[in-house]
């Protein structure tokens, strides 16, 4: 890997740190931080310890609170903010981004009122630009950590992938190409939906066969949602779609799940939203995927009891008992 090219991660969350942290071992990085505070840490003792808390950040890693100075010269701009910031920072950068360089998105949501896709909101920002996505079954503090891991870069252009294949790899941390864009991105939001139900029923205490039928039937619904929106179904089998599931709906770490437990305690999605220092995706995003398929007509009964319980119109309980409630078919059917 030359160490000429030059990349820019904007956003120092958790997950942008760490995909900061792995590019900086292979290429020249820099991240982009909203507080100085932040910046002048990674900086000063290689940590960011307002997200990643005693882990170490690879010391070549530069970090700076201004985005021109971010953007400048870069090869390729990763955008690490999330989805509610997407497009407001990409106003701001655009000035100060060469032509045709690659934006890769690492967010895991659609965007509320438009219901657009990250890089469909990338190409209405800045056009020309080769828009993609960094996806895959990844904790942040596991893979700073060193544990073996593997994600996606999904772009049209698969040559363009390969060639940053080599920019956000290492030993154990695999990275994998896909051109279907639609499919890898629609696994991100909706997992996250399928992992506040998941995280319901383990706070509800419904046990484990309950978990595994609602990520088993979560990933069906999931699956013919991204396919009535023109994704190819064998990519929900893969990484961006079955392993960004079973981590979300798995893991202790996972905010969505998290959210979902919390909320089957009695708390309200307004407490959990103002206690959290990182942004649950699947909490805005499952009024947008309701949205998306009452729009086309398409049977949701999972993400739909999820709205309902984050509105605040339904209760766990209830939306559980709304589920057990649909009479089951053939196993391919919607239900």
């Amino acid at each position: 890997m030359s160490r000429s090219m030059r990349v820019a991660v904007l956003g120092a969350g958790s997950w942008g740190t760490t995909v900061a942290s792995l590019a900086a071992a292979n290429t020249s990085t820099v991240i982009w931080a909203r507080r100085e505070d932040v910046a002048e840490q990674i900086n000063r003792v290689h940590r960011n310890e307002r997200y990643l808390a005693g882990l170490p950040l690879h010391p070549q890693l530069r970090a700076t609170a201004s985005l021109a100075e971010a953007l400048q010269d870069c090869d390729v701009v990763v955008m690490g903010v999330p989805s509610h910031s997407l497009r407001q920072t990409l106003r701001d950068s655009a000035e100060h981004v060469r032509p045709w360089v690659p934006i890769i998105s690492l967010a895991k949501g659609l965007e509320q009122g438009t219901q657009l896709r990250m890089t469909q909101v990338i190409h209405e920002e800045l056009p020309g630009h080769p828009a993609g996505l960094l996806a895959g079954p990844n904790i942040a503090k596991e893979v700073l950590q060193g544990m073996a891991a593997a994600a996606v870069i999904a772009m049209a252009d698969e040559q363009i992938a390969r060639s940053l294949q080599r920019v956000f790899g290492s030993r154990v941390f695999r990275i994998y190409t896909n051109t279907d864009v639609i499919g890898c991105e629609l696994g991100g939001p909706l997992k996250n939906v399928i992992a506040i139900a998941a995280g319901m029923a383990d706070g509800l205490g419904v046990g484990h066969n309950t978990r595994a039928m609602v990520i088993t039937r979560g990933l069906a619904e999931i699956t013919r949602f991204g396919v009535a929106f023109e994704a190819r179904p064998e990519t929900f089998a893969g990484l961006t779609g079955m392993g960004d599931l079973l981590t979300t709906c798995m893991s202790p770490l996972s905010r969505n799940r998290q959210v979902g437990e919390r909320l089957a305690a009695g708390q309200t999605t307004a407490q959990i939203v103002d206690s959290m220092s990182m942004v649950a995706e699947g909490i805005k995003t499952s009024a947008v995927v309701m949205q998306m398929a009452d729009r086309i007509g398409l049977p949701m009964p999972i993400s739909a009891e999820v709205a309902a319980v984050v509105k605040g119109e339904r209760s766990p309980a209830q939306a559980f008992r709304g589920l057990m409630r649909l009479p089951p078919g053939a196993e391919r059917d919607a239900h």
